[in-house]
């Protein structure tokens, strides 16, 4: 079994190199500082633009049974237009790169609480076999599928960049046994996917 903290630091510093990668100037925050592992500066004169990153990286030995962990924290509305998440997939064969999938506040807390309350009350599902808070949800992989490396996204505020959770996920949103997770910017207006 891996170790949470060490797969943590993996994704922080990966992430790090990433975003230095792409002209931006990084710097992991001190434990402790919710919501935000990264600041990151784009060192570019005439574009001084800062983002906040919360990093979430998962281990798995196979693609499809990767999944992030992202409880009631992660489902709270957006403090402001740059906050930021980057999910890593680290597979456990060394030989093969962590994947990235670079997703605004906003998504992640819609698609959190889609997933879970979706599974929570699928249609066929004998009563009483699912009954997990929604802090437990998980998040799959390929959920995010369409973010990978979309680190273009970065460069917008969250409400002008594009929702690309699966398009199903929108219809979930309006139903009421579904919906989105309370205080959500979507109840107002619901983008187009």
């Amino acid at each position: 079994m891996a170790d949470t903290k060490q797969t943590k630091t993996i994704g922080e510093h990966h992430v790090a190199a990433e975003l230095a990668r792409r002209g931006w100037a990084p710097a992991l925050t001190r434990d402790g500082l919710e919501r935000t592992d990264i600041l990151a500066v784009l060192a570019d004169p005439d574009n001084r633009r800062m983002v906040e990153i919360q990093v979430k990286t998962a281990r798995g030995s196979a693609w499809r049974s990767i999944s992030w962990p992202l409880g009631s924290k992660s489902q709270g509305p957006s403090q402001h237009e740059r906050e930021y998440y980057v999910m890593v997939a680290v597979p456990h064969d060394l030989a093969l790169p962590p994947r990235n999938f670079v997703v605004p506040r906003s998504h992640v807390a819609a698609a959190a609480w889609i997933e879970h309350m979706n599974w929570l009350t699928e249609a066929g599902v004998e009563p009483g076999k699912r009954n997990a808070p929604v802090e437990r949800s998980r998040v799959l992989l390929s959920t995010f599928e369409r973010y990978e490396d979309r680190w273009d996204l970065l460069l917008v505020d969250e409400s002008e960049a594009p929702v690309l959770l699966p398009e199903h996920y929108r219809d979930f949103a309006q139903e009421e046994r579904v919906g989105l997770p309370p205080g959500h910017a979507w109840h107002s207006v619901l983008p187009e996917w």
